[in-house]
């Protein structure tokens, strides 16, 4: 098959929302419709009947909720789909921001009854900036909610987003009855059993016919038309481009844990979700459809497999293919790389693959050559950018509870500041290391990886700090630079990438050193070039 038509084939993207929308379980439910898998793990509260199968962190099936980022293939009407399944908790914000450097579109999940929550608020801003296509699904149906219409006017007024319905609730909670499919023009009625895996589906072009009124009932079907033709008047025609550049966001209805309105997403989602997309590197843009191979990490996952100490790259193929035992270039490193066993996803199973096509989800084993948002390319010298580390919010010292463990600790520590989780600061003038997160609860995730990982025990212990701040002098020989250097030592230390980073104890201690010291520039991120 031609290198274009299987690129054409692949519909990469990501999943989110805020905690408890039901986003794990939608993504379980697309697998189910893919075929991937022959059962659906119940994620309820904290009581996992059968663990869901893209949280594959031991962590995340105690808490039940997802922790990191997992990535999920599967085929379906003879597309490639690759899912990326995001964490929702705002404690691992920045495992999704990265993620979405690494989609082509997006599904937004969004309660019933909760509405626009404040996490989706983030998420959704960071994709409208990308301009990345988005479909709406919102989700519970079964349960009592918000009206449908109101919950449109809150997806527009919070998220700023053009919205238009392609599906239509037929009642709501005890009322809900099924949903009306405006994209395929029919209707899928609930028989509210959860075991049934797809429900009756009737063709139905004309609304007006009285047929409606037999299969649903008069009432329901008077309320629907009434809300049909409220829905075609108010809210623009679907349109295509207009979705793919970002400006318009279609609305789907559904109950993902029943199954319901799931396949018509996918459906939907099938013919409209975009192609892989060009990609800007700071050079150029690049075209998925060239020949030459370039691609980026986005994340990094120690121990996905705790038989084997295993560290996987997650690569995003941008352009051309990926094959294996090839030579390619690590830009960073200027050196060339190749992959014995390159591996595609399906949650816990993974199959070592010959050939990758851009828009597919790679993961490469490494020894610790990789750190988030590095370039493999066929030759070419690309960087991707927009990769970033933000500055944490909470910040610790991180000590050794065993001192007959401190090469484990060591080496897990550095394992796990490479995936992202979280950024270690070493303080220059004695060494003690201090670990930066976005969440409190990543602590307890370090902590409770370090012991069941690499056998470590740690402890820690408050260090009040309001932000880290990269340092860049405009002359790192000048007498300013070395005063600031003498005056500000306690508070200076060196990141992982050994980058200067003064841990600012106020707000106003930042504002004081910009008025005092005008040559050394203060950053939010890591990537300020």
């Amino acid at each position: 098959m031609s290198l274009k038509k299987e690129i054409s084939k692949r519909r990469t993207f990501g999943i989110i929302s805020h905690p408890d929308a039901g986003k794990t379980t939608l993504t379980e439910k697309l697998l189910l419709f893919g075929g991937a898998i022959q059962e659906a793990g119940a994620v309820k509260s904290n009581k996992i009947k059968k663990g869901a199968t893209s949280d594959f962190m031991e962590i995340e099936r105690q808490r039940g909720i997802s922790v990191a980022t997992s990535v999920l293939a599967f085929n379906y009407r003879d597309k490639k789909i690759n899912i990326l399944d995001t964490p929702g908790h705002k404690d691992f914000a920045e495992d999704t921001f990265r993620t979405l450097t690494a989609v082509d579109s997006v599904i937004v999940v969004i309660d019933v009854a909760k509405g626009v929550e404040e996490q989706t608020e983030k998420l959704v801003e960071v994709c409208r900036m990308r301009n990345i296509p988005m479909i709406v699904f919102i989700n519970k149906l079964d349960r009592e909610g918000k009206d449908a219409f109101d919950l449109l006017d809150e997806v527009e007024q919070k998220l700023g987003l053009t919205v238009t319905p392609l599906s239509f609730p037929i009642g709501m909670g005890y009322d809900f009855k099924g949903i009306y499919n405006i994209w395929e023009k029919n209707i899928n009625l609930f028989s509210g059993d959860s075991r049934k895996n797809i429900e009756d589906t009737i063709a139905f072009d004309d609304i007006t016919n009285p047929e409606l009124d037999k299969i649903i009932g008069e009432k329901s079907a008077s309320d629907l038309r009434d809300n049909l033709e409220l829905v075609y008047e108010v809210y623009p025609d679907f349109e295509k481009q207009a979705y793919l550049e970002g400006k318009l966001q279609p609305v789907f209805f559904g109950s993902a844990l029943n199954n319901f309105g799931v396949r018509e997403l996918l459906d939907c989602f099938i013919d409209i979700a975009p192609n892989p997309r060009i990609k800007k590197a700071e050079e150029r843009e690049v075209d998925p459809f060239e020949e030459s191979f370039s691609g980026f990490v986005f994340k990094i996952h120690a121990n996905m497999d705790p038989k084997h100490r295993d560290r996987l790259a997650f690569i995003k193929i941008v352009s051309g293919t990926f094959e294996r035992n090839t030579p390619y270039l690590h830009v960073r490193q200027g050196k060339k790389m190749k992959f014995s066993s390159p591996n595609a996803f399906f949650a816990e199973k993974k199959e070592i693959v010959d050939i990758s096509y851009a828009g597919d989800i790679v993961g490469l084993h490494d020894t610790g050559n990789f750190k988030i948002g590095d370039t493999l390319t066929s030759g070419e010298e690309l960087h991707f950018k927009g990769i970033p580390s933000f500055s944490p919010e909470h910040f610790r010292y991180i000590n050794n509870a065993d001192p007959m463990k401190a090469k484990q600790l060591y080496k897990g520590i550095d394992q796990l500041m490479d995936e992202g989780v979280a950024q270690l600061f070493t303080l220059e003038l004695n060494g003690r290391k201090v670990i930066g997160t976005v969440g409190a609860l990543q602590y307890e995730v370090i902590q409770y990886r370090l012991e069941h990982e690499y056998g470590a025990k740690c402890t820690y212990e408050n260090f009040p700090v309001h932000k880290a701040c990269w340092v860049e002098p405009s002359d790192p020989k000048s007498e300013e630079f070395a005063e600031f250097k003498r005056v500000k030592q306690k508070f200076l230390a060196k990141d992982k990438h050994d980058q200067l980073v003064f841990l600012a104890d106020s707000y106003f201690s930042i504002e004081m050193v910009k008025q005092k010291y005008p040559s050394v520039k203060l950053h939010f991120v890591s990537e300020y070039k």
